[in-house]
């Protein structure tokens, strides 16, 4: 009886600390949507941001291999419950603001979840961890603390080793001008589709964004977008996107982003000013593209400063 209590328990363990270890490694790739959610809350800024989602990935990598190594189990079952209380009060607060929409990031972009069914899946977990508590006390080997040191060493630097933070924010991106070329924006107010493009478009500066409404990567760069929006409403963004119609309702509750103008554009026009790389971002001053940026460090600050320079 003995031993198949401990099996069981064992078994358990290891089930659950390989859906923690799932957690933190689906969240690395991508890892921009969870560092937005640190900016959204006021937790973070753009920079300190990446830094705050790599150390609780550490923390989900941390409880995952406690729970398989079975040591000292009724403190990491306890600190587990703990977390995913905190992040079941999270998702609760998204429903009750925004609804149930959109993706809520538990897994990343790998297994896409609506805040809902996170709220049954950590409701799910905390009962099995309840259980382990009452009923499992875990290994207590005498010499287990080297190797929960060497736990906690290794789950703080995988995040940095697997997705090292992105710190060449240079001046670079934005002020290089030597690839800037025209950007026939005639092509795009001609063919447009839904919505007509302003022919305000053709003077001052804006940022001019071309995406795939299927694209994964496009929607972490109009996540960013929506949120740098939120924070200052001046950004002149303008979304030009591709794809089936009936994918736009998605593509919005996804991102977020219906704080952004957009229009549609189909077949060649669209790959005529996009490029076969998308998300395109181009950085406009009156027709002329003066840098095409990537998504990855699409960032408010050097985004404010270009708009400030030469005017």
């Amino acid at each position: 009886m003995h031993s198949i209590k401990f099996v069981l328990f064992t078994s358990l363990n290891f089930f659950l600390g390989l859906i923690f270890i799932y957690s933190a490694y689906s969240k690395l790739y991508p890892i921009e949507p969870f560092e937005m959610t640190f900016i959204q809350l006021h937790l973070a800024n753009w920079a300190t941001a990446p830094f705050i989602a790599r150390f609780l990935i550490s923390i989900e990598f941390f409880i995952g291999l406690m729970l398989i190594s079975n040591i000292f189990s009724r403190f990491m079952t306890l600190f587990a419950i703990v977390i995913l209380t905190v992040f079941s009060l999270y998702l609760l607060g998204i429903i009750l603001t925004y609804g149930n929409n959109g993706n809520c990031g538990c897994f990343g972009e790998q297994i896409i979840m609506t805040p809902f069914q996170a709220l049954l899946k950590n409701i799910f977990l905390i009962g099995c961890l309840i259980f382990i508590y009452k009923y499992h006390s875990g290994f207590q080997w005498s010499k287990s603390k080297y190797l929960i040191i060497s736990i906690a060493i290794i789950s703080l630097v995988l995040p940095h080793i697997l997705n090292y933070v992105e710190l060449s924010y240079s001046k670079h991106y934005l002020v290089d001008k030597k690839d800037s070329f025209p950007l026939n924006l005639d092509t795009l107010i001609k063919n447009a589709k839904i919505h007509p493009v302003p022919e305000s478009l053709k003077q001052g500066k804006h940022i001019i964004a071309f995406m795939s409404l299927t694209c994964p990567h496009c929607r972490i760069a109009a996540k960013k977008m929506h949120l740098m929006k939120l924070q200052n409403p001046n950004l002149p963004f303008y979304l030009v996107l591709n794809g089936e119609e009936k994918d736009t309702t998605n593509f919005f509750e996804d991102t977020k982003a219906r704080n952004i103008p957009f229009t549609m554009l189909f077949g060649k026009p669209f790959v005529y000013l996009a490029g076969l790389s998308l998300p395109s971002i181009y950085l406009v001053k009156n027709d002329t593209v003066e840098k095409r940026i990537n998504y990855v460090i699409l960032n408010k600050n050097e985004l404010e400063k270009w708009l400030r320079k030469n005017k």
